[in-house]
């Protein structure tokens, strides 16, 4: 092994030292009550709630973001098909997020008396402009959140697509049944209502598989193994979004739905916050992680899917990758998965295992 030199050796003391003194002055600094009030000012202390309302009203007032779910083929095909099935002349319709207010104007199209289009981003004023330019005039626009939202009579119908990439990371489940306790009639729908959440073992194409930085034992004889005691806290390194059907090349075993809900009946503290499940591995291959994607259905003929392997998913939709150390599995072997979290919207408190059994 090659010895350091003495101004290496130096250079490394010293880098050393400076970094072990601001460590030390700083948890000092950090412990005197005056001077930490002087230099770390109290953060303003947010809820999750807060916080995605301030991330929705921005992002989902970027044009970009309404072009893609615009583009969506899928997406768009399914809503349009679902309102013409389901709204009937005269219901009164909530449009909870209108966005450009395209489901506002199917709605209206389909003979809805009054439709309410509800949006707290500054997008709702394309959304006027546009349902103008389009003839649509039984639309009043509620530029408010929908919690603000107060109407003389309850509605008949609640459309939405409060749908994230893993399902409930836009306040769906919050909002949707806050909408449906207090202004929605006994009976009344929500459209869509129905939706599957999967967590499913799986395999990467080889040529997309991207290890663990430790993984990596022999680069050309270079052997990062020891990278592992430096393995990264933050929860976004541990997991991958993805909206390319390229990247996952199959499921081990069977998919079956991790949660399932019915927003018509849902309420927050009835969704499991722990979910274990087994695999039985059906398809061998590397156990790459656990990929995270969504299912909408409002008849059996019409789902609307983020699946990875369904050629027909809606594109603008990412699925997530729980990252693992990767094992072999082969046929027969059993997967046990552990998912426990502390709020489904909140991915960054979401934990996870996964044990490989061997086969009997």
């Amino acid at each position: 092994m090659m010895s350091l030199s003495p101004i290496q050796r130096f250079t490394v003391s010293g880098s050393q030292r400076v970094r072990h003194g601001c460590k030390q002055f700083g948890k000092w600094l950090s412990g005197s009550e005056r001077l930490k009030a002087w230099f770390y000012p109290p953060a303003e202390i947010r809820t999750p709630a807060e916080k995605y309302r301030e991330f929705n009203e921005n992002c989902f007032a970027d044009i970009h973001e309404q072009e893609r779910m615009l583009a969506d083929e899928p997406r768009m095909a399914f809503y349009h098909e679902a309102i013409s099935r389901k709204i009937k002349p005269g219901d009164r319709v909530i449009d909870l997020g209108t966005g450009t207010g395209i489901l506002a104007a199917f709605a209206s199209r389909q003979g809805a008396a009054q439709v309410y289009a509800v949006d707290h981003s500054s997008i709702i004023e394309h959304a006027k402009e546009l349902a103008a330019e389009n003839g649509i005039e039984n639309v009043d626009f509620e530029d408010v959140h929908s919690s603000k939202l107060y109407l003389d009579e309850p509605v008949d119908v609640i459309v939405h697509e409060q749908i994230g990439d893993f399902l409930f990371d836009e306040a769906m489940v919050p909002n949707v049944c806050d909408l449906r306790d207090r202004l929605l009639k006994p009976g009344g729908l929500i459209l869509p209502s129905q939706f599957e959440l999967f967590c499913e073992p799986m395999t990467l194409h080889d040529d997309r598989r991207v290890p663990f930085i430790w993984e990596l034992t022999d680069v050309y004889g270079f052997d990062f193994s020891s990278m592992e005691r430096s393995c990264p806290t933050e929860p976004e390194y541990h997991k991958l979004v993805s909206c390319d059907p390229g990247v996952v090349k199959h499921f081990l075993g069977k998919p079956t739905p991790l949660v399932e809900v019915d927003l018509h009946t849902i309420n927050e503290s009835t969704v499991p916050l722990s979910v274990t499940f087994t695999r039985k591995v059906t398809t061998a291959g590397m156990l790459d992680g656990l990929v995270v994607y969504m299912k909408a259905k409002v008849d059996d003929d019409l789902v609307l899917s983020s699946s990875p392997l369904d050629p027909g998913r809606a594109p603008h939709w990412g699925f997530r990758i729980l990252r693992l150390d990767q094992v072999r599995t082969e046929i027969g072997d059993e997967l046990e998965v552990t998912l426990t979290v502390e709020d489904w919207a909140d991915p960054s408190t979401w934990q996870w295992i996964c044990e490989k059994n061997r086969r009997s």
